[in-house]
């Protein structure tokens, strides 16, 4: 046993790791992004080759940790909230195929919506797929759950859903470590057709699942991580969930004088609950992102108490908990630090000086002046601050790979040209089949993919894409003649400026790709290059 200092990231992949992991699988997205790192920076991974390589996207990581699942090895696939609508599909079948190998999918969610397009909650699918959510509420728990989750993910046959949040994933703390399983010496299925979703096995499956509802409904009511702890003043009963459970007790310097039922494993404590139900007349319930709980309890008391949290009013609806607002439900004080300077407040992000998307920018809004505003469909990544002054030059952000088809479907409607913005791991994340129903209409839009070789929102990670786009669009079909390849510099300005109102005059599918690569990798690579 040995202490470290982790991220509640760091400490998932640590207990991942020390678990008997076999292959971790992820697409980078905040706040997850740090699990994968940590096992590619790892030394025990190098040494037992234990699978650490970023994947196209979260649906390709999903079915690839089933796949490894089924060769009867343990598997971590790693997302963030919004990429887990990504691999829903993969997601939800795999509570009716089963494990063999142990599988737990990690789901780091985003109140606030520090770096995303919305804050849902991940726990609704855990409660929808019927499996076990484990949510810690300190990093020691995180590593734990990521150390056992594998067990439980086999005892019962089913994937696991590990969900953290924003401050716990990437906040600090020590976390003691334990013995290092080995890992799994890997077996096909025991029944042969257990993966196989064929409809009258996918019912035979399900019927299955339902029937170890009352065991896993039994291991939540029995789980370590769910307790109840005693108080003195019985006015009112509060219910914490994961890191809630932090902000409640940093109010009371971990005394709270109310009765605590603390949730970190779903679903939700039956017996526990009951309890605080015959001593309490009114609940607070206390949850880092939607209602869930909430919900669930007005559903399970049916009457008679009074149950307060984010749907009557007495936390926000919206946003991320905090110690504060736990505080104001109390009607405790709140602590307030000073005032923050105006000079540094309402500072919105902006494009890096040398990023190659600025030329990209500059010479795109000049060649749509004769055309108007309105026009262009962008997509996620660091070139979505093109909406922000100076550039204001995009007018769409919805979800990976919508670009194309919406600039596809906008140009159904008359808007022609439409022009479509995409970053080079986000068209092999899910811009290719965009553009494939692009090709196959031979769509009158221009997509720019804005090439700078690496998936630079989150860090600088591998691209899928790098080296591969001009073959890709070769491939979908994309002719050849309107696949224009450009250098993003200023001093080209003129010449990129011309290549692109070519296309826009073309009426037909075009695909443009400046090419540069990221400012901040080009320094860090130049900077390991000098040390080498």
């Amino acid at each position: 046993m040995q202490k470290l200092l982790l991220l509640g990231d760091e400490a998932i992949a640590q207990g991942a790791i020390d678990g008997g992991i076999s292959g971790f699988y992820a697409y980078p997205g905040t706040p997850s992004t740090e699990i994968m790192e940590y096992a590619q920076h790892s030394k025990e991974v190098k040494e037992k080759g234990i699978h650490c390589h970023w994947s196209a996207n979260e649906k390709t990581a999903m079915e690839a940790a089933i796949g490894m699942s089924y060769a009867g090895k343990r598997a971590m696939a790693q997302m963030k909230h919004v990429g887990l609508n990504v691999a829903a599909d993969a997601f939800v079948n795999a509570s009716i195929t089963g494990v063999n190998g142990g599988l737990i999918v990690v789901a780091a969610d985003d109140p606030s919506m520090h770096s995303s397009q919305n804050e849902q909650d991940s726990r609704f699918y855990g409660d929808f797929t019927l499996i076990p959510i484990l949510e810690p509420s300190n990093q020691q728990e995180a590593y734990e759950m990521a150390y056992t989750g594998f067990d439980i993910s086999e005892k019962y046959n089913v994937p696991v859903m590990l969900r953290l949040t924003t401050r716990l994933a990437h906040s600090r703390a020590g976390v003691e470590t334990y013995d290092k399983k080995e890992e799994l010496k890997g077996s096909l299925p025991k029944d042969p057709r257990q993966f196989v979703l064929l409809p009258s096995i996918a019912r035979r499956n399900y019927k299955k699942l339902l029937e170890m509802q009352p065991a896993i409904q039994e291991a939540s009511n029995n789980s370590k991580y769910n307790k109840y702890i005693d108080g003195e003043d019985k006015s009112v009963g509060i219910v914490a969930c994961g890191i809630a459970f932090n902000y409640l007790m940093e109010n009371f310097n971990g005394n709270c004088p109310y009765p605590v039922v603390k949730i970190s494993q779903y679903p939700i404590p039956e017996n526990h609950l009951r309890k605080l139900r015959k001593e309490c007349e009114t609940i607070l319930v206390l949850e880092d992102g939607y209602p869930l709980v909430e919900n669930n309890l007005r559903g399970f008391f049916n009457e008679g108490i009074t149950i307060k949290g984010r749907l009557d009013g007495s936390l926000p609806r919206d946003g991320e908990l905090n110690p504060n607002l736990v505080a104001m439900a109390l009607g405790l004080p709140i602590c307030e630090g000073e005032a923050v300077p105006e000079i540094v407040k309402m500072r919105p992000p902006s494009l890096c000086m040398g990023c190659g998307h600025r030329d990209v920018y500059n010479a795109m809004n000049e060649a749509l002046l004769p055309y108007g505003d309105g026009r262009v469909f962008s997509d996620i990544g660091c070139y979505t601050l093109g909406a922000l002054p100076p550039f204001n030059a995009i007018n769409s952000c919805v979800d990976m790979g919508a670009s194309i088809t919406m600039a596809m479907g906008a140009a159904d409607a008359g808007l022609v040209p439409a022009v479509a913005v995409i970053g080079d791991s986000t068209f092999t994340h899910s811009g290719m089949t965009g553009l494939l129903d692009a090709v196959i209409k031979n769509s009158p839009i221009v997509v720019i993919i804005s090439d700078n070789s690496t998936t630079g929102m989150t860090g600088g990670q591998d691209s899928s894409a790098k080296g591969r786009i001009v073959d890709i669009c070769k491939g979908l079909g994309v002719d050849p003649d309107h696949i224009r390849v450009l250098n993003p510099l200023k001093r080209l300005h003129e010449e990129n400026l011309a290549v692109i109102k070519e296309e826009l005059a073309y009426n037909g599918l075009s695909v443009v790709i400046p090419q540069r690569e990221c400012i901040q990798t080009a320094i860090r690579n130049k900077k390991a290059a000098k040390k080498s």
